[in-house]
């Protein structure tokens, strides 16, 4: 079971990126020392901070000709995690 799902690429943490700052989603499960493990394993970083949040799935609706589905998309655990000064993270070398 990994940790770490996926990164965030959104203009809110793409912005954030500039100032040391990167987003992943993360398994529900994990707490801040893992998240700050697992990011400094796979990226060779060294991680200052590490901000939590669980993010509620959005509320969705479809109208069919039976009738209306309506349900939620998945909700995800978010992490936002500082580095160290002067160092970043390539998403797009490790592909």
């Amino acid at each position: 079971m990994s940790i770490l799902k996926r990164p965030l690429v959104t203009e809110k943490v793409s912005a954030l990126n500039e100032k040391g700052k990167y987003g992943f989603v993360v398994d529900a499960d994990a707490n801040k020392v893992e998240i700050k493990k697992a990011v400094e394993k796979q990226y060779g970083v060294n991680v200052e901070k590490v901000n939590t949040m669980n993010v509620m799935g959005k509320k969705k609706t479809r109208y069919t000709k039976t009738g209306i589905l309506s349900g939620r998309r998945p909700s995800y655990k978010k992490a936002v995690v500082t580095l160290a000064q002067g160092e970043v993270i390539d998403f797009y070398s490790n592909v």
